[in-house]
């Protein structure tokens, strides 16, 4: 047998046109195409393009390829100024930790992926023989069309930082062309410029890309390693800092700022509701209508007024309960738990070993409660069901047709025939928008479903239309036939539906409640203050998606609510943007419809207005919508974005967000997997942003500076040494002095800023307002970038300046007294830099110090050993370094006394 199928695949490169399938069925020989495998893949690289891949990523910032161009140009002997291992092996140590850290997260990955497909398979083949047909698979199925391929996110921090080095280079070139006109371009002048522009490549730090680098692990380790925060995981070490300037948080609702738990709340008849407190009435309802089917004694005298209405009340509420009881996808499942086994559970209907599985939460909530009140499902199949009523009978009813629930339908429906009476019933629940068209007219439905809403109450609306054996053989003949068309399947199908569709009695509406997860509305507080603005966007409804933001604090008490009214076309899109425009400190709650409108007329208008709101709520919001509102927060504003969701449809979003965060729920890994962090509980967002956010940024800053530092001082040093002795490309250190210098020699204490904090996390928890500085971009600014620069001319002068004074007869002197100086310089310019002292800082100053007083024994090439070991040296160094320093302490302590920064009083 085969059928022909058309699917419209999607590929990275773009749309490919339809082309027919041929689906073989009991004949795989004949299989001529293949077709995606059905798994989960969310690694960036495969083997072919690992290599390539993490180099292009590497050298298409200007910092790296500098240093590229800078290493090959010591093959040319005119521009040689050292030995090649001094270019060459620092641009290799910095590619080689670029890479092991890639490919550690991409085995990582790899062995997630693996994990959960290995997980999907097992449960697949758990119950035996598996048969059916696979039309779409992998990346050809929908929820993995709506999201994009994976990508290397680039942190603001690092183009900030890539900026700064483009900066430094301009300075380098600048540099080295004052320096060849002070010689008036005499000779080869442009070989001059080339050799200074090596000269004085030390303005540049390499060092810089592989302390951040190995900076962002050690955040990583950091975050993973914290007990407050446990399960969280870093999928994406290359954007820590990150997470200390996001401005906007874009949280799905189910899943995320709930448990998807779902907790059976209300079932309301129209002229009675039951909700928790009185489902022990619905339980004695059930009670009676089963106990009285089994007596069903012989009448001696006619029925009191008061025992017709019980009965009427009675049956209302049993034809409701075993209507949500049989309208479902749920099936029940008995395991062992080691008293009895599988068999003898399923067999007895043992209730201990039952477990529901559906689809959706929803659903078993809907089941479990038809159990407490004393209708249990007990058994299914693919064409039976089976019910226990309260006083054990068995209830056995055939599945004749399911129509399953779908996001366009929005209902599901089932018919079944009771076996014991014959009776066939068409029993429908589905969303109110849909259902208010199908059941009979009635006056308290769109009323009840709009105050079951407003409590947070996901509703579902319950009917039934009882059938015929006639009615039902007409409807199955059609419903044949239309399967079988070859055109317009789908259409014929749905009108089939449909004609079933009209005139349903209504039975109640079920309220359901997906309560909060912990601690919800502290860190939405928290959040609020630390000036986040959060969006919320979901695929529920209006009135649910509202009560919930109020529920969970996302709009306070004091805030007013604007409903964006339903707009259909540009004229009513104008005049509502006009209403909200006079609105003042109000949060926004609008449908996806609507937005889509808005945007597609008056997309820049919107965002403006949007953007002011303290709060936002998009409701029926689609996967493609939710990825769409962040690109536009993205280039609207050009703040930070951070997306937080739990299932496949918050995927695109995640991807499309500067950062990424998965909350590991019950709709399965897929955005876990999919995001730069995960984390189990949404609460622990506030951590890892107020604590580790703000900490990898702030740290990363310094370290960026300190580095640049660094370089900038020897770099001084040479221009002031190159300028004294005739303005000759001569360079001042050499060999291993130039290497020593930025790494065992100052390389530990200049790393260990990353343990550096300026609060303890418990008060950056307490005042989120801290968190707010950071959002101004200052720890890192063209400011404080110019102050650094200045230090570092005046410190590399002074020491220069001071050596070339100071020293007596030789020019190994000058290096001995200016290299020590500057060493000693760094050293104490990182102590003074450090706000909080770590053990390992001290270790790191110690053990720098002592590389460099041990090494003098090995550098007679470069440092006359006798002279060092006189008190002429001694006090030389000591003078330099006290000038050097010495002013910097004194302004750090008038600047804590007269202008403390914003924590200090918190620390204090």
């Amino acid at each position: 047998m085969d059928r022909r199928w058309c699917c419209e695949c999607m590929r990275c490169c773009g749309r490919r046109d339809p082309r027919p399938r041929t689906v073989w069925l009991g004949h795989p020989e004949k299989r001529d195409q293949r077709y995606p495998r059905n798994v989960i893949n969310n690694q960036k690289y495969n083997f072919f393009t690992f290599l390539p891949g993490v180099l292009f990523n590497q050298f298409k910032y200007f910092f790296n390829l500098y240093f590229l161009l800078l290493a090959c140009s010591q093959f040319v002997p005119e521009m040689r100024l050292g030995a090649l291992y001094t270019y060459w092996v620092p641009l290799g140590f910095v590619l080689a930790v670029t890479i092991i850290r890639e490919a550690v997260e991409e085995i990582r990955c790899y062995t997630r992926d693996k994990e959960v497909n290995s997980q999907i398979y097992s449960k697949l083949t758990a119950r035996g023989t598996v048969v059916g047909v696979v039309l779409y698979t992998g990346r050809e199925l929908r929820s993995v069309m709506n999201t994009s391929n994976p990508r290397s996110k680039i942190g603001l921090f690092d183009l900030e930082v890539n900026c700064l080095t483009k900066i430094l280079f301009g300075a380098l070139v600048v540099v080295s062309l004052v320096m060849v006109a002070l010689q008036h371009f005499a000779g080869r002048w442009y070989l001059q410029i080339i050799r200074f522009l090596l000269l004085f490549s030390n303005i540049i730090p390499i060092s810089l890309r592989v302390n951040l680098d190995m900076g962002k692990i050690v955040y990583s380790w950091m975050i993973r390693r914290d007990s407050k925060i446990p399960g969280t995981v870093v999928r994406s070490s290359t954007i820590p800092e990150q997470l200390g300037r996001i401005s906007y948080l874009l949280t799905d609702k189910t899943g995320t700022l709930t448990q998807n738990e779902m907790v059976f709340k209300r079932l309301h008849l129209g002229t009675v509701a039951y909700g928790l407190d009185s489902m022990d009435e619905v339980q004695s309802h059930i009670f009676s209508i089963y106990t009285q089917q089994s007596q069903d004694p012989p009448a001696l005298k006619g029925p009191t007024l008061a025992t017709k209405v019980r009965k009427t009340m009675s049956s209302r509420v049993h034809e409701a309960v075993k209507a949500i009881a049989l309208c479902h996808n749920v099936t029940p499942v008995y395991e062992s738990n080691g008293v009895t086994d599988q068999a003898e559970a399923e067999r007895h209907y043992e209730d201990s070993c039952r477990v529901y599985q559906a689809s959706s939460p929803d659903e078993v909530a809907l089941v479990q409660w038809t159990e407490s009140v004393g209708l249990t499902l007990v058994g299914r199949d693919q064409s039976s069901m089976q019910l226990r009523t309260p006083g054990g009978q068995i209830l056995n009813f055939t599945i004749l047709q399911i129509f399953p629930f779908t996001y366009e339908s929005k209902r599901m429906g089932i018919i079944v025939r009771d076996e014991s009476t014959g009776e066939i019933t068409f029993y429908m629940k589905g969303a109110d928008v849909v259902m208010a068209g199908i059941v009979q007219y009635n006056d308290w439905l769109e009323e009840e479903c709009g105050n079951m809403a407003r409590e947070g109450l996901r509703v579902l609306v319950v009917a039934k239309k009882s059938l015929t054996e006639e009615q039902y053989q007409d409807f199955e003949a059609r419903y044949v036939q239309a399967k079988l068309s070859v055109h317009d399947r789908s259409l014929k199908v749905a009108t089939v539906i449909e004609s079933l569709e009209m005139e349903m009695e209504l039975l109640c509406l079920t309220g359901v409640e997906d309560q909060l997860q912990m601690d919800v509305r502290p860190t939405l507080e928290t959040l609020r203050n630390a000036g986040i603005k959060v969006w919320m966007l979901t695929g529920d409804k209006l009135e649910t998606a509202t009560c919930t933001a109020k529920n969970a604090h996302l709009v306070t008490r004091t805030q007013d609510i604007h409903i964006f009214r339903l707009v259909t076309n540009r004229g009513e899109a104008h005049l509502e943007l006009n209403a909200f425009r006079r609105k003042h400190d109000c949060a926004l709650v609008i449908s996806g419809d609507s937005l889509e409108v808005c945007l597609k007329y008056y997309e820049y208008e919107f965002m403006e207005l949007a953007c002011q709101c303290p709060a936002v709520v998009c409701c029926r919001c689609a996967p493609t919508q939710k990825a769409q509102i962040v690109r536009l927060l993205q280039e609207r504003t050009g703040k930070l974005t951070c997306a937080v969701g739990d299932g496949g449809n918050d995927v695109s979003m995640i991807q499309e967000a500067d950062c990424g965060v998965g909350v590991e729920g019950k709709e399965g890994k897929q955005a876990s997997l999919a995001a730069d962090f995960s984390i189990t509980q949404f609460k622990h967002l506030g951590r890892l942003l107020m604590v580790h956010g703000r900490n990898s940024y702030k740290r990363s800053a310094a370290l960026s500076q300190f580095v640049i530092h660094r370089s900038l001082c020897i770099s001084t040093m040479q221009a002031v040494f190159s300028s004294v002795f005739y303005f000759a490309s001569v360079p001042l250190y050499q060999g291993f002095l130039i290497i020593g210098y930025s790494t065992i020699y100052t390389m530990f204490p200049v790393f260990s800023l990353v343990l550096d904090k300026d609060v303890k996390s418990e008060v950056a928890m307490l005042y989120p307002e801290l968190y707010k500085d950071l959002l101004k971009g200052r720890p890192l600014s063209y400011k404080t970038f110019l102050i650094w620069v200045l230090i570092s001319i005046y410190q590399g002068s002074i020491i220069m300046y001071g050596a070339l004074l100071l020293f007596e007869s030789e020019f190994v002197h000058i290096v001995a007294i200016s290299f020590t100086s500057l060493i000693l310089t760094e050293l104490l310019m990182v102590a003074l830099t450090i706000q909080t002292w770590h053990w390992l800082m001290i270790v790191a100053e110690l053990l720098s110090l002592s590389c460099y007083i041990a090494s003098l024994v090995f550098l007679h090439e470069f440092i006359d050993v006798y002279f060092i070991a006189t008190l002429s040296f001694l006090w030389k160094v000591t003078v330099i370094t006290l000038v050097s320093c010495l002013p910097l302490y004194v302004l750090k302590y008038l600047r804590r006394r007269f202008s403390p920064p914003s924590y200090s009083k918190l620390t204090s």
